[in-house]
């Protein structure tokens, strides 16, 4: 695969930030896990992490704008471009040393997004696609979403908080329905990750709610490009905005669709 300057841009920003979050990784692994100082210490490398995406993105389109999980919003002069970022996608999971995280980014053009990369360091897992280009894996395997056409025989994930809100608990409800009716369901931590996996075949659905524009939009245009179909709870076109996701190839998409929309 032959990247386009943009899609470079892209990729070596998350590189570099993937360094930086691979060298930290390596430190809390010996930090004693308390809620103070991981915490703290997982805290200055998310932001270091996205200081190094936001120069690199900066440095290459400087009238771009931005909206970062830790930074927020950085307005631009371009007025159509806008970056939407996540330096560290599974922050629980770093804390708590499991490689399961990436380095998450997306293009928006014109209220569509347009490109995205999600890096897992750790794995060496460098994710990419841009519109009508298709996903691909390390620049050397084109992705396409699994075929199997029956939830029975489908794994997929989902991402479930229980801190008892009424997204939390309609969640454990979707999951008690949904589980007897599939061949399993995991739960990893990263949404940019599972919809990574979910458009390399690994998963064959996704749902999730409650999530921010910078959980979706990376994953959401990787699964398309893979031949998945995405949308929210109502079966409407997936949104970056809205929060959720229902996402699989085409008939365990509407299958799953139909179980979560049984549920109240």
């Amino acid at each position: 695969m032959a990247r386009s300057a943009i899609l470079n841009v892209m990729v070596q920003a998350a590189f570099k930030a993937g360094k930086s979050l691979t060298k930290d990784f390596g430190e809390v692994e010996s930090l004693q896990v308390s809620r103070k100082g991981p915490a703290d210490f997982v805290s200055k490398a998310d932001l270091r992490a996205e200081q190094i995406v936001y120069s690199e993105l900066l440095k290459a389109r400087p009238t771009y704008a931005f909206l970062m999980e830790e930074g927020g919003e950085v307005a631009g002069t371009d007025g159509q471009h806008r970056w939407i970022i996540d330096p560290l996608d599974g922050t629980t999971n770093f804390l708590h040393s499991i490689p399961l995280f990436a380095v998450a980014i997306a293009l928006e053009r014109a209220n569509e997004i347009v490109a995205s990369v999600i890096y897992n360091p750790i794995l060496d897992e460098l994710y990419t696609c841009e519109k009508g280009g298709g996903t691909w894996l390390n620049d050397r395997k084109r992705l396409r979403v699994a075929g199997r056409k029956h939830l029975a025989d489908a794994v997929i994930a989902t991402g479930i908080k229980t801190q008892g809100t009424a997204n939390d608990t309609l969640q454990l409800r979707q999951l008690a329905h949904i589980n007897p009716a599939v061949a399993g369901i995991r739960r990893s931590g990263s949404i940019s990750l599972d919809m990574a996996w979910l458009a390399s075949g690994r998963y064959d659905a996704v749902w999730e709610a409650g999530l921010a524009p910078w959980d979706v939009a990376p994953g959401m245009l990787m699964v398309k490009e893979a031949g998945g179909f995405v949308s929210d709870y109502a079966g409407t076109n997936g949104s970056v905005w809205n929060g959720q996701v229902v996402a699989g190839n085409e008939s365990l998409q509407s299958a799953l669709l139909k179980e979560i929309r049984s549920v109240q």
